[in-house]
């Protein structure tokens, strides 16, 4: 083999480019990454800053957070600070970042503090990092902070060393787009004793700090998240400069090790050689295989052989990458370079001399073009050979078909009637093309064997009915004999190529099949939103694709239970149900044509991906022998694979679900305690006082004051009474047991009802009363509309000062009557207008707000639409104060006869 230029074809790589120019015509990102609070971020960026400053640059403050800390206030002194908009919520303006502000004034440079944090509701972006990412796309630079714990991917790991999950993080994609990273770093000691001088935390928040999150054994770990994922950053920008400027490499400033494999028995060994290899340096690692023209044809032993290897590579951390190409050396070279990696293992040759010295040794050429990189050749054992994929897969012998050589033969006699025709007018040398079509047809349409004997048959039939002395196998003329062997010879090496042209041709047609199949698949599964649908289009796929009958069997109260099946058939004899049960508790393959349990209907295969076990899926077939060649299990991983990982998904979003729900459940338990022990509490003491004194100092009380007690114990009585009822009717609510009892009934009555009975409540408010004249009747539970009524009055005199108005207005619209309750309060925060019917949830609660239990609006709107009608709060648009309004359909006139008979 010659050797391999290394430059010959260095290009700068496309993609590599395509990301420099699209950084261009952004600002650049520059983070301060700390393993933890008070590292000196902030302190970093400001001077940072001001140097950037000092040479002239334009450099503002967007928000610094000085946390109190007077060094680095002092650092604030000089610089421009853009002053933060301010948000009202929930009755508090709180300060964020002024987007239009900066983009207006457009400096050069802007810094910005915390790049984590959790906008205020009511923002441009719910997150800081956002706001950062419209200031880089207007062509600012930003200077930010970041702790390691707020990067999205370490979320996990950060819990489980500090066992406290950090709520705010920013995408992996934010640091990758970072232009520079700066690592601030202090040993856990000097941050230790910060804190305990003060200069992160107060004293008495510092102590539970250092006993809790900071301890010196979590402050390490996180300090090394910190290096390695900056240490990543670096080496992914190293691999983007090499190769945009086209350097080959390697540049030995990180370690990365290359794994070359082929179809070999040894060469699982060799990629567990590389994974050691890659734990000792530290570095990624990945397995590398080249695909030649040959591997066409490869047996399927040998196929399954390279198949299983690369998934180890996977299984084992590694990546696993496949290129075509015809020179194995060059192409290995070329990607090296390209990803600078360092170390390459390969297999020592084992060919005999003579065959290197023909074919020449992959391993020999990699030691002499590999230039800096190091080779390491490994002997290797075919004892570390990947075992058969689950144990079912078997190479059947190829049956010898006599169609394909009659066809042939067939060819040839086609030629031949050609030739005898065309020998009349052309040289005898012309015609033996004829023959080199047919040896060209049987090749594509035969393969290589039934090419070589229409070859064989037409170098006879050239001789014999062409070359003198004609009808016989005999030549006389020394020319004819040159011409027949080269005829011979360009037949063979014609049926060569192009059965070889053949065979890569089915298989590339094979591949883009199977390659739409499972896009097709995977597609489908993306798709999918409930667990039975992927379930039921994984076994649709596996019996379509493979002609197999399936069953997939998932955990359920600890024991294995048919979830799906195609064709449906869930009835699994004791055989098949203890080879289940046995694939499934030792993750390998039970039942028929495995080595456990063979006597069972089914093979049954483990269901897993790599972080846990799934489940367990069920083939057969009515044919006898193994149930899948190499080629259909291959495709049955790729399938299972994509199965497993659709079913984790729909189990982690149901997991999700439970703990939101787990979540407000405990919110809404939690609120009732409070509701309980709060505004339940107060007029039982207000009743018990009343009652006491009344009972100790009864005839010592004037008169008067005896009298205002008892109506103190009479209104808290009721008090009490209205809280108790609305627990009672959210239980009904929530339980389902509320039933409306309908009948027609005038509005206005039931309004003067509610008013008579709010009278107490909206003593101190003036009521004003306009509903429209011929309002028609409406079909609803009087009792529960008069409810409904009587909680938004008794919301509208909470929040509506002393002396103001409140409004019922009433009309018809349409098919509907509308109702409104309208009052002169400070209105509803737009972010809580849906918010106030959720249970237990208020607003807010100030000194002039009368207690509650937050149910009321949320019972009002669960009786409003049990009766049919809908209910949506909204603010005036003429003044401050809040609207309820409630929509309520009019009966036809079928439901009118139909109610008053």
């Amino acid at each position: 083999m010659a050797d391999v230029n290394r430059d010959s074809d260095a290009r700068p790589s496309p993609d590599a480019l395509l990301e420099n120019a699209q950084r261009e015509a952004r600002g650049r990102l520059k983070i301060f990454l700390g393993a933890a609070p008070g590292v000196g971020k902030t302190y970093e960026m400001l001077m940072s800053g001001r140097a950037r400053m000092a040479d002239g640059v334009d450099t503002v403050i967007g928000v610094v957070e000085t946390h109190g800390r007077k060094e680095t206030e002092a650092l604030v002194t000089g610089f421009e600070v853009i002053p933060r908009i301010s948000i009202d919520y929930r009755g508090q303006q709180l300060a964020e970042l002024d987007i239009d502000a900066i983009l207006a004034r457009r400096p050069r440079l802007v810094l910005v503090d915390e790049l984590a944090h959790t906008n205020v509701p009511g923002s441009r972006h719910p997150k800081r990092y956002l706001d950062v990412e419209e200031i880089l796309a207007a062509g600012i630079d930003v200077y930010t902070t970041l702790n390691i714990q707020h990067v999205e991917s370490l979320n996990d790991v950060v819990a489980q060393i500090t066992r406290i999950r950090v709520r705010e993080t920013v995408p992996d994609s934010i640091v990758d787009r970072a232009d520079d990273i700066e690592i601030i770093d202090i040993t856990p000691q000097d941050l230790i004793k910060r804190l305990h001088d003060g200069k992160v935390y107060l004293p008495n928040t510092a102590k539970r700090a250092v006993e809790n999150y900071f301890s010196a054994g979590n402050l390490t770990a996180l300090r090394e998240l910190a290096l390695r994922r900056t240490a990543q950053r670096v080496d992914d920008q190293l691999l983007t400069h090499m190769r945009s400027h086209a350097i080959s490499g390697p540049w030995g400033a990180g370690e990365r090790v290359l794994v070359c494999i082929d179809e070999h028995p040894r060469a699982p060994s060799l990629v567990r050689y590389a994974r050691r290899q890659a734990e000792r340096l530290r570095a990624p690692w990945l397995a590398l295989h080249i695909e030649t023209p040959s591997v066409a044809t490869l047996s399927e032993e040998g196929k399954d052989r390279l198949a299983a290897t690369l998934r180890l590579a996977e299984q084992l951390g590694g990546e696993a990458v496949t290129l075509p190409g015809q020179d194995v050396t060059a192409e290995i070279i070329r990607y090296a370079n390209a990803n600078n990696v360092t170390h390459i293992v390969i297999g020592k040759p084992r060919k005999p001399r003579w065959r290197e010295y023909f074919e020449g040794s992959v391993s020999h050429e990699l030691i002499r073009n590999a230039g800096d990189i190091s080779v390491h050749v490994i002997a290797g054992t075919d004892q570390d050979a990947v075992a058969k994929p689950r144990g079912v897969t078997h190479v059947q012998p190829r049956r010898f078909r006599i169609k394909p050589y009659l066809l042939s033969a067939a060819y040839v006699g086609i030629a031949l009637g050609f030739g005898l025709l065309l020998n009349r007018g052309l040289d005898v040398t012309n015609v033996a093309l004829v023959f080199l079509m047919a040896v060209l047809a049987s090749a594509i349409t035969g393969g290589l064997w039934p090419a070589l004997w229409a070859s064989v048959l037409g170098a006879l039939a050239f001789n014999f009915f062409f070359l003198p002395p004609l009808y016989t196998l005999n030549i006389s003329d020394p020319e004819s004999v040159i011409a027949l062997g080269f005829f011979f010879g360009v037949a063979v090496v014609a049926s060569n190529l192009a059965a070889r042209v053949q065979r890569q041709a089915s298989a590339a047609r094979q591949r883009a099949r199977t390659t739409e199949d499972l896009y097709l698949f995977s597609k489908k599964l993306a798709g999918t939103g409930t667990l039975d649908d992927v379930l039921w289009a994984t076994a649709f796929q596996i019996a379509s694709m493979l002609k197999l009958r399936v069953v997939l069997l998932l955990p359920e109260n600890g024991t294995l239970t048919v979830k799906a099946g195609y064709p449906p058939d869930d009835s699994l004899v004791d055989a098949d149900i203890a080879a289940a049960n046995w694939a499934w508790d030792n993750d390998h393959p039970a039942g028929r044509g495995a080595d456990t349990l063979p006597g069972a209907k089914r093979l049954y295969l483990p269901l897993r991906t790599g972080r846990t076990p799934i489940g367990v899926v069920g083939l057969d077939n009515d044919k006898q022998g193994p149930l899948l060649t190499p080629e259909q299990q291959r495709l049955l991983d790729a399938l299972i694979d994509q199965a497993a990982l659709a079913i984790e998904r729909i189990q982690l979003v149901a997991d999700v679900d439970r703990a939101r729900l787990a979540a407000e459940a405990d919110r809404l338990r939690s609120a009732l305690l409070t509701s309980i022990s709060h505004d339940l509490k107060t007029p039982l003491s207000a009743i018990m006082g009343a009652a006491g004194t009344l009972r100790d100092y009864s005839k010592s009380i004037p008169e008067t004051d005896r009298t205002e007690l008892l109506t103190t114990v009479i209104d808290e009585s009721e008090r009490l009474n209205r809280f108790i009822v609305n627990l009672l009717d959210m239980t009904r609510l929530e339980s389902g047991a509320m039933q409306p009892n309908f009948a027609l009934h005038y509005v206005g009555d039931i309004v003067g009802t509610a008013l008579r009975r709010a009278a107490k409540i909206t003593e101190q408010h003036q009521m004003a009363v306009d509903l429209q004249a011929d309002l028609p009747m409406l079909r609803l539970d009087p009792v529960l509309f008069e409810q409904s009524l009587f909680n938004l009055l008794d919301n509208a005199a909470k929040y509506a000062p002393v002396g103001s108005t409140i409004q019922i207005r009433g009309w018809t619209d349409g098919g509907s009557a509308v109702l409104q309750i309208i009052d002169e309060g400070p209105g509803i925060p737009h972010d809580d207008l849906e918010r106030i019917f959720d249970s237990f949830y208020r607003v807010r609660k100030a000194d002039h707000v009368l207690a509650g239990t937050g149910l009321g609006l949320s019972i009002c709107r669960g009786f409003i639409e049990a009766m049919g009608g809908t209910i949506i709060a909204s603010n005036r648009a003429d003044r401050s104060g809040a609207v309820f309004t409630i929509k309520m359909p009019i009966p036809t006139g079928e439901q009118n006869l139909e109610e008053l008979t």
